[in-house]
């Protein structure tokens, strides 16, 4: 897969916090050695967050977060702040930028809090190292910042060090498939190509898992849900893998050889941007809430894309109609997408969150929000686990590990 074609999720995410002016976007530019970030001396030239894919050797494609100021100002500098709080929770890596010219480091040491708490690898740099203020004396917390200047290009080989060496270790190393099948293996892949699919295209996670069955010199068949029969028929012997759209389950299950593993897409979104066992025991919320009599059932379900619905779509029609047929008129369905998604305190209202495979993110973001569940004691499941438990096949389904 060429740079250019490396989808965002799978980017390291480096976000770049700091005071307005405090030479962020100059740094990106430095480090990139392109003027990818508009640099300007008035306050909260970058109002929203801004994202700049790039390449930076040696680590590959990464992408630069680089956010408004964190000491903003006004009702809308408000909103520009909980903008780049957001921030934290896609961030793989962050680098703090202080450039000595504030009284004192206490909104850094606040940001620097924030950052250690969500587990956020973190690089402390001084920039405008070549100006007088960057020498004076600095908080604890900031007295091993690296010195920098964008504008000589001192320090920034050494930031470049820091980031190599910051790069958490599973980062790009966990495999979508894992351990569930052998390099060379024969895999089929059921993929229906619905009114969801973009036309003339596969959806992310089928491009991905294929490029890594080729990657791991697998054999691989493709074909739809109604040429699933045929296209075992057509092959010399049973498929190892079968992996299908989780909305295909039930049939694909019927009609597949005993011998064959069966998995989903989804489910190996699960497990590569999420924790599998977390989704897994969320999954029983579904069985404890049948058990009972409350009056209640309240689901959320997350969806990371932002396409407008369609018929028949997943998030907003096929789950709920199973779910329905469940809960009947206990169920209170609401559906945020993108990076609407409640904080811990919303997610009280809610008995389970069912989450989709969230190709679109990546892994830090799902971990956060995995994170945000547990703190509000709420159950968190898969769309792909969730499916194949609603089939009853839950436990005749192959899981990553």
């Amino acid at each position: 897969m060429s740079l250019n074609n490396t989808p965002k999720a799978n980017r390291l995410h480096i976000g770049i916090f700091g005071r307005r002016n405090a030479g962020k976007s100059s740094l990106i530019n430095a480090l990139t050695g392109q003027n990818l970030a508009i640099v300007s001396d008035t306050p909260g030239t970058t109002a929203d967050p801004v994202y700049k894919s790039m390449e930076l050797h040696p680590i590959g494609p990464v992408v630069f977060i680089d956010t408004a100021g964190f000491d903003d100002e006004g009702e809308l500098g408000q909103l520009r702040v909980a903008r780049t709080a957001d921030i934290i929770a896609k961030t793989d890596m962050a680098i703090l930028v202080t450039d000595g010219s504030a009284a004192d480091d206490t909104c850094e040491t606040d940001w620097l809090g924030r950052l250690e708490k969500a587990c956020v690898p973190v690089i402390t740099v001084r920039s405008k190292s070549d100006t007088p203020d960057c020498g004076r004396d600095a908080a604890d917390a900031f007295a091993s910042a690296i010195p920098v200047s964008a504008k000589t290009g001192d320090g920034i080989k050494e930031l470049r060090t820091a980031i190599i060496n910051a790069v958490p270790e599973e980062f790009m190393q966990d495999r979508i498939l894992g351990e569930v099948l052998e390099d060379g293996s024969l895999v089929m892949l059921v993929m229906p190509q619905d009114i969801q699919a973009p036309k003339g295209r596969l959806i992310l996670p089928q491009v991905q898992t294929l490029r890594e069955l080729l990657d791991r010199k697998c054999s691989v068949m493709s074909t739809t849900a109604d040429g699933f029969t045929k296209a075992l028929e057509s092959l010399h012997r049973a498929p190892d893998l079968i992996i299908t759209d989780s909305q295909c389950f039930h049939e694909v299950y019927q009609k597949k050889p005993e011998q064959s593993a069966l998995t989903s897409f989804s489910i190996l979104m699960a497990a590569a941007k999420g924790d599998i066992d977390v989704f897994m025991d969320g999954a029983s919320a579904i069985d404890e809430a049948l058990a009972n009599d409350a009056e209640r059932f309240r689901v959320l379900i997350a969806e990371a894309c932002t396409h407008v619905p369609l018929n028949e779509d997943i998030g907003t029609v096929k789950i709920p109609r199973l779910l329905q047929k469940q809960f009947g008129g206990r169920i209170e369905i609401t559906n945020v997408r993108g990076t609407d998604f409640p904080d811990a305190e919303g997610l009280k209202q809610y008995d389970l969150i069912i989450h989709c495979g969230a190709c679109m993110f990546n892994r830090r973001h799902v971990l956060s929000r995995i994170a945000a569940a547990r703190e509000a004691d709420v159950p968190i499941t898969n769309y792909g686990i969730f499916l194949a438990k609603m089939a009853g096949i839950l436990d005749k389904v192959t899981l990553p590990d």
